[in-house]
Order: structure tokens, then C-alpha cells, then sequence
């Protein structure tokens, strides 16, 4: 294979800015399909589209220009098989978007700059997607090649196995959010694989969605409250044991109940110091708490993540919670926390009735 050296850097730095944007390396040092690669960055040029080059794909959109609201919904995606290896994205692009709105385009691509025969359209909406697929399978793109669409097969799932079983559905759902984007829904399980553990379905809006989600989770730190997990994409044997209804509940531990009798022997003058004061009375150890401020909402609303710990109580109080006072200085902030937070578990634990 021979490669071609660009003749000067101006030359080069032009020709990377047409293909990326200016976002990505360029690799098409190559003189493959040359007039092809040429007419391409001559499209591109012409009608204003930026394709972007991430892990061996070129992607269109992903949103595209102008888009307003929330991508478009599982079933959307279509499968482009059977191309020539020569054709680009200004001959794909028009041709789909010929059907209706692409929210994405995206051809695998090889290191010499050629199409690895297929690609996958995302468009606006499934009803879309079918008129795709009718409109264009079997159409033929160069004499001799019918290309193959049919629909696009979304992996949107990933299952997260042994997780703690004090690890509740909402918090869990909080802390998904955080870290990656996209999250559907979440639902618990007991693991099948570890006695007194959990596993969660987590379902992403999107195949990408959930493989960025799989690719940020699987280079943190996988260990949450303590327990190690593990990431994957849900399986179908566990796909079908999920729509059978044969998973098992997850496993809980029950918050322990203190004596109802037990009061402090003189007024707390906070609901902080008043949990404090019933933890030393019935010798649970003293709380830990751990707080941390998220977003700000509108009014001056602070939104926080809480985590508290009664050594001997066994099972940490977590959630999520608001804080009014935007202007608030960090201490009073996280005093006026912990003042909420101490309230709401007396009031699980029984002591506070509203």
C-alpha cells in the first residue's frame, strides 16, 4: 500500500478542517480512492456537513444541526449492509435523507480510508425508519451491488451484577444520571450469580447511549458503597428470563426498628443533635454523614446527594434531596443539609410523625 505525504502543511491543516471540524486527528494519509475522498471533502464543502471520526466511525449528527428536544426513540436505527468499499457519505447521506430527517449517519470506516461495507441510519422516528427500509432495500447503489437495510439490532441494556442490597432503585437511578447520560428506566433483581447481592437492568434511550454508559463504567472505579460490581450488556438467556417474569426480587435488608420508648433526657435543639443524642442512648455509634451538592435549580434551589451511616444500624440511609439558598455560604450549606437530612431519618426511623 503506498501513502502520500500532503504536499504542505496548509494544504493538510485545510483538508482536516473540512473533514472534522477541527475536532478530530486525520488519517486518510493515503492515496486510496483519491478522487472519491476528493469529491467527498468537495460535498462537504458545498453543503456545510460535518463528519466527525471517532473509533473507527464516521458519524453524522448524533444531533444534527438545528435539532430540538430529546433523541429519537429504540427502533429508530436502521442496518446498511452490502456497499462498495469506494462509496462516502455524500452519496449515502442524500439518499436516506431522501426518505426523511436523519438524526445520525454513521459508516464504519477502515484505516486506509475506505467503508467497511456498512453503516447505520438513525432517523427522526421509527415510522420513518420503516419507510426506509421498504422504500430502499434492495436498492441499487452502483450496478451490481443492492445494498441490504433492514432494521438496526439496538443493544440498549447493560446489567449491573452484585450490587449492595441496601442499594435502593431511586438512589441508584441518582447515581446512573451523574455519571452517564441517557438512562431509561432501572430495575432491580436479585443477582443470579451472588447469594445477598443485587443486579440492576439498566435501559438506555439508545444503542450509544448505553455503550458510552458501558465504556464509562467499565473504566471507573467499579465499586460502589464499598462492593465491587461488574458491567455488561444484558444477555438474552437473561433478556428472556426478564420477559418470563422468572427473575427473583431483589433482595432487601429491613431498616432495624429502635424502642419507640426511647427519648433523650433533655431537648435537642436540632434534629441533628437529636438523632445524635438517641444514637448514644441505645449505643448505635455515632452518625456519619456524607454530602454532596449536585445542581442548582431554578429559585435558588440546591440539589444534593446524602449517605449516612449509624455504625451499628446496619444498612446507610441515602437519597436525594433540595436545599433552598443559592447565596448561602459552603458551611451554612452543608450545615442546613445535614439539619434536613437528620430530620428525614428520624422520620423513617418513626421519631417525627408529620
Amino acid at each position: 500500500m503506498t501513502h502520500r505525504m500532503y504536499s504542505n502543511t496548509a494544504d493538510m491543516n485545510r483538508r482536516k478542517g473540512a473533514l472534522t471540524g477541527g475536532c478530530e486527528p486525520f488519517i486518510w494519509l493515503n492515496s486510496v480512492n483519491e478522487k472519491n475522498k476528493s469529491a467527498l471533502l468537495e460535498w462537504m464543502k458545498s453543503s456545510s456537513i460535518t463528519l466527525v471520526q471517532v473509533n473507527g466511525q464516521r458519524m453524522y449528527g448524533g444531533p444534527p444541526p438545528g435539532w430540538v428536544g430529546e433523541a429519537p426513540p429504540l427502533g429508530s436505527e436502521i442496518y446498511i449492509g452490502n456497499l462498495p468499499q469506494e462509496i462516502y457519505e455524500d452519496t449515502l447521506i442524500p439518499l436516506f435523507q431522501s426518505i426523511g430527517k436523519l438524526y445520525e449517519f454513521r459508516l464504519m470506516m477502515t484505516f486506509s480510508g475506505l467503508n467497511r461495507g456498512f453503516a447505520y441510519a438513525r432517523y427522526s422516528s421509527k415510522r420513518i425508519a420503516d419507510q426506509a427500509i421498504v422504500q430502499l432495500g434492495s436498492y441499487e447503489i452502483r450496478p451490481g451491488f443492492k445494498i441490504l437495510v433492514c432494521r438496526s439490532t439496538e443493544k440498549s441494556e447493560l446489567a449491573l451484577d452484585g450490587l449492595p442490597v441496601f442499594l435502593e432503585k431511586d438512589v441508584l437511578e441518582g447515581v446512573l444520571g451523574d455519571i452517564t447520560t441517557g438512562v431509561h428506566t432501572v430495575s432491580l433483581y436479585a443477582s443470579p450469580t451472588t447469594d445477598a447481592k443485587n443486579m440492576a437492568v439498566v435501559k438506555y434511550n439508545s444503542h450509544r447511549a448505553a455503550a458510552m454508559a458501558k465504556k464509562t463504567l467499565c473504566e471507573g472505579v467499579q465499586v460502589i458503597y464499598g462492593c465491587p460490581f461488574t458491567v455488561d450488556w444484558l444477555q438474552q438467556s437473561m433478556r428472556q428470563k426478564l420477559q418470563t417474569g422468572n427473575l427473583a426480587k431483589p433482595n432487601s435488608i429491613p431498616h432495624p426498628e429502635l424502642p419507640m420508648d426511647v427519648k433523650p433526657e433533655k431537648p435537642a435543639p436540632s434534629a441533628v443533635h437529636c438523632l445524635q443524642l438517641l444514637c448514644e442512648k441505645v449505643k448505635l455509634g455515632q452518625p456519619v454523614y456524607q454530602i454532596k451538592f449536585l445542581s442548582q435549580g431554578t429559585c435558588g434551589w440546591l440539589r444534593f446527594w446524602y449517605w449516612v451511616l449509624i455504625p451499628k444500624h446496619g444498612v446507610p440511609f441515602t437519597g436525594y434531596s433540595w436545599l433552598a439558598g443559592d447565596k448561602l455560604i459552603p458551611t451554612d450549606k452543608y450545615q442546613q443539609a445535614k439539619e434536613m437530612v437528620a430530620m428525614r431519618i428520624l422520620k423513617e426511623m418513626g421519631y417525627i410523625v408529620d
